[in-house]
């Protein structure tokens, strides 16, 4: 098995975001390539699966999915609760 070591990375690399989103679109193609290949071959088997792997990578699209949207609430909570109290209110205007 491959070891993996702790390097410095930039903050870019260091989102987990941008990561995701772009296994995501690699899993989407994987998705479509097994869509069109359950039209080309014959044989049961093959086509069970990889309708089955479709099925995966489409579960594993959604967590990854709601991974990125709860990341993204938590890092709205985030900056939303480092906010200064009190600057902003809802003053009455007049």
């Amino acid at each position: 098995m491959a070891k993996y070591t702790a390097r410095m990375n930039s903050p870019l690399e260091n989102n987990p975001i941008r990561h995701i989103q772009k296994i995501k679109t690699q899993m989407r193609l994987i998705i479509s390539q097994l869509g069109e290949d359950v039209g080309k071959v014959t044989e049961a088997r093959a086509r069970a699966l990889f309708r089955t792997s479709a099925d995966v990578l489409a579960g594993l699209v959604k967590a990854y999915d709601d991974y990125e949207k709860k990341s993204q609430t938590a890092s709205r909570n985030k900056l939303i609760a480092s906010l200064p109290k009190g600057k902003f209110t809802h003053a009455s205007r007049g």
